[in-house]
């Protein structure tokens, strides 16, 4: 498990309209504490188009690149949330994404991912929050 300071939790909270923006400091501990803390180099693509969702990434520092058929749609930082939506949905991937920087990110299993849904309803709600929002944006 892993453990997110209050003062990073305040720094990662306050990038504009991120996912971890919509948590007051303890919610944002708890959803740290269900994850795994990692460290990624630019380059690295943890997550493929077309594969099966079994893990989402919260992004704490750096910019990753949100591909469609190669070509980028996107491009989300600190305290954004990536890979959710295929496992909510059960289905494949529909995007790849691609560290620009060298990143540090949570990582939440599938199954911890959809417990906090469950124990959490802000964490819900910022989950269809987040996908009504990238609807109306693609």
């Amino acid at each position: 498990m892993v453990t997110v300071t209050q003062s990073e939790g305040a720094r990662v909270a306050t990038a504009s309209g991120s996912f971890y923006s919509l948590f007051t400091p303890q919610e944002i501990a708890k959803i740290s504490a269900s994850g795994t803390r990692v460290n990624l180099p630019e380059g690295w693509s943890p997550i493929w188009e077309d594969t099966p969702a079994d893990k989402a990434y919260i992004i704490l520092s750096g910019t990753v690149s949100v591909r469609k058929d190669g070509a980028e749609v996107a491009q989300l930082g600190a305290g954004d949330i990536v890979g959710e939506a295929a496992i909510l949905n059960q289905s494949l991937r529909t995007a790849s994404i691609v560290a620009l920087t060298p990143l540090e990110l949570i990582h939440l299993s599938a199954e911890a991912l959809r417990k906090l849904a469950v124990e959490m309803p802000s964490f819900q709600q910022a989950l269809e929050k987040v996908a009504a929002e990238r609807f109306r944006s693609s």
